[in-house]
């Protein structure tokens, strides 16, 4: 079955230490666990999208080695095209250094590796999978100029556009968001998009309004547990939360983002779509890990069904 959805972006290895507290400048601690996750916003949007069961292909880059073999595999696992990945001989598979301390704080440096190479020229590999794709999804992981390339390509062949505008900037150009059709900024990113706060409802409803005014078709800023505002054409709304008992929020944001775009693949009203991702984020909250945590479409389709918002 050809890829409904194409993934556009960024591959990581985690490096996660848990910690009891974050150390100091200077400071050296015992950790007391470590693990290696595969993550990076490109790749668990892919995973998100495919296990609710839109058929997915994720386009960037690797490095050629154990990691990158190992990023590939993951992605292969839950059905996800990988065969547009390139595996660059010339730098190191992405990596994410996490420090995770017991109260839930953390602190990340992440080295781009591959990623920082992904490049115009890398947007020619989508044009085939975008013949016959209704959703393209990317993320600002990679070079802002490759993203854009991969936009307006996407609206020149007829592809609907979702930008999850992560990690956000002040300066982000207009131009992006007006290739996009669909942005999803959480209300931090949202915040320095706009240039103010957003903590009440009101100013969330705003800054959609404001990203509107900017560019994008539709601007939804999800809110965590007070869920999303969405800005369309017609006026403003809110999609309620679904409760949940919180263990990790890491790829909440990726689980809504692969959701939104499994289900306008599938040909459902937006409305339809953002309430699947709610349910999506909402599920993905009460486990660790990125796309160990993605839910599947029967747990999402449990979720909404249960009219438990």
């Amino acid at each position: 079955m050809k890829p409904t959805v194409v993934v556009f972006g960024s591959l990581n290895m985690d490096l996660v230490a848990r910690v009891q507290r974050l150390p100091s400048p200077g400071e050296t601690l015992t950790g007391q666990q470590f693990e290696t996750t595969p993550g990076g916003k490109g790749a668990n949007q892919a995973v998100a999208a495919a296990r609710l069961g839109a058929p997915t292909a994720m386009v960037g880059r690797v490095g050629a080695d154990a990691f990158g073999e190992q990023l590939l595999a993951s992605l292969a696992s839950h059905g996800v095209v990988t065969d547009a990945i390139l595996r660059d001989t010339d730098a190191h598979t992405g990596v994410a250094l996490i420090n995770v301390a017991q109260n839930g704080d953390n602190a990340i440096v992440v080295v781009p590796g591959a990623n920082g190479r992904v490049q115009s020229a890398d947007v020619e590999r989508l044009r085939p999978f975008l013949a016959d794709a209704a959703i393209l999804l990317v993320q600002l992981e990679v070079p802002h100029e490759a993203v854009l390339a991969a936009l307006r390509l996407a609206r020149e062949m007829g592809v609907r556009t979702i930008l999850d505008p992560a990690p956000a900037q002040a300066d982000l150009p207009d131009e992006l968001l007006a290739c996009c059709d669909i942005l999803t900024p959480n209300e931090h990113e949202a915040a320095i998009l706009v240039g103010g706060t957003i903590t009440t409802a009101v100013e969330a409803a705003e800054a959609a309004e404001t990203l509107r005014a900017r560019g994008a078709s539709v601007a939804i800023i999800t809110r965590g547990e007070k869920g999303a505002t969405v800005a369309v054409a017609e006026g403003v709304w809110h999609q309620p939360p679904f409760r949940a008992s919180v263990v990790d929020t890491v790829g909440a944001g990726d689980a809504f983002d692969g959701a939104l775009a499994a289900l306008l693949a599938d040909g459902q009203d937006l409305a339809t779509a953002v309430r699947w991702a709610a349910a999506a984020g909402a599920l993905a909250v009460q486990r660790h890990g990125a796309q160990a945590a993605m839910p599947t479409r029967e747990e999402v389709l449990a979720l909404v069904q249960s009219k438990r918002p």
